[in-house]
């Protein structure tokens, strides 16, 4: 687990230097075996009563005194260890593009109805039980998952606390929840870890950013890439997606750069329609020769296919891909479209692949 979280940050393009606050032989070798700078922990401040901040304060001022005040600091937790270097990268950029203080990273609880016990008298926490309303008109919860937190040095010496300040929220999918308390937990991540992690590291090409100033559009594909390729069908025939709420912040990041973005999609429900102005994008929709769709828009538009970047999944969009010079691919997109694209993300359809696609427009 240590190792793990040593080489996430290291391949984060953000963090400059990672180091292990310690007062453990073991530990510390183990780090500086990983590439890791060793801070080693006064025994005071590792006992079973030491807190977090104090050992993040002792860290942060034999930092300073090697090597000057740091701009951020990045927390990682060795006991969460579902997260990727594109986590923390996109929690730093976020911190920085929204001007917050701190930062912690949460999971979205869609429809937990919890509730409490005082005096014996049971009551709804998060939920009225005698006025449910639906789900879907609830304000959303966010679970602080413990995985990442960043934060600027003097919130940390003015709060004593890692979090202070502007706070921002980072979102992440609710399976990088799970940490590492109880030895069954071991097996609940060790499963996500090689059928969501070790997966994508092995067939994912990782090395791959595009500058803003290469880019005047990016075009994406709906299903399978804003979603997970599923199709809910409810009881009166009419059919609805499920859409992650997280490619909405990778849309206003990419908007936020000047870049325009679209949909080209064969997809003729209206939910497609709906979504895309709920993101304000532009759509071609009902098409079945995105090809030439794609060509004629640019051309009209005086938008060079050059700098242009096509996200698709599936083989009807292999055409269009070609046509542009960054052709992405989810990584759970069709064999003949992952041979062909310039760059995999490590998302798969419907988990924030546009997030990831803007955290590495840079």
């Amino acid at each position: 687990m240590l190792a793990w979280s040593i080489l996430q940050a290291a391949g984060a393009a953000t963090v400059k230097q990672v180091y292990v606050s310690s007062n453990d032989r073991e530990i510390l070798e183990t780090a500086a075996a990983y590439g890791a700078a060793n801070i080693i922990r006064p025994l005071e401040l590792a006992t079973d009563r030491s807190s977090s901040e104090e050992a993040l304060l002792h860290a942060l001022r034999e930092v300073e005194q090697s090597n000057g005040t740091p701009d951020l600091v990045v927390f990682l937790q060795a006991t969460s260890p579902l997260r990727e270097p594109e986590d923390i990268d996109g929690a730093v950029r976020q911190l920085l593009e929204k001007d917050a203080d701190s930062l912690f990273s949460a999971a979205v609880l869609e429809d937990y109805c919890i509730w409490t016990r005082t005096n014996n008298i049971l009551s709804g926490l998060t939920f009225d039980p005698f006025n449910r309303g639906r789900r879907q008109d609830r304000e959303p919860l966010f679970l602080e998952n413990g995985s990442i937190y960043v934060f600027r040095p003097e919130i940390l010496r003015e709060f004593g606390n890692r979090l202070g300040g502007r706070i921002e929220i980072f979102e992440m999918p609710f399976w990088k929840s799970f940490e590492i308390d109880t030895l069954p937990d071991v097996e609940v991540c060790r499963y996500y870890f090689e059928t969501k992690l070790l997966s994508r590291w092995k067939t994912t090409r990782k090395d791959w950013e595009i500058a803003a100033k290469d880019l005047d559009l990016v075009v994406y594909d709906f299903d399978g890439v804003m979603t997970d390729n599923r199709v809910l069908v409810l009881q009166d025939g009419t059919e609805g997606i499920v859409a992650n709420r997280a490619d909405g912040l990778g849309v206003n990041r990419v908007r936020s750069l000047g870049i325009r973005q679209m949909i080209v999609t064969t997809e003729t429900n209206p939910v497609v329609q709906a979504r895309a102005a709920k993101l304000q994008m532009e759509i071609i929709h009902s098409c079945h020769d995105k090809k030439t769709a794609l060509r004629d828009f640019c051309a009209q538009q005086g938008i060079d296919l050059k700098r242009v970047a096509y996200v698709g999944n599936d083989v009807n969009d292999l055409e269009a891909m070609e046509l542009v010079k960054f052709s992405i691919a989810p990584a759970d997109a069709h064999p003949e479209v992952l041979k062909k694209a310039w760059g995999i993300t490590r998302a798969q359809g419907g988990e924030g692949v546009i997030k990831e696609v803007a955290e590495r427009i840079v």
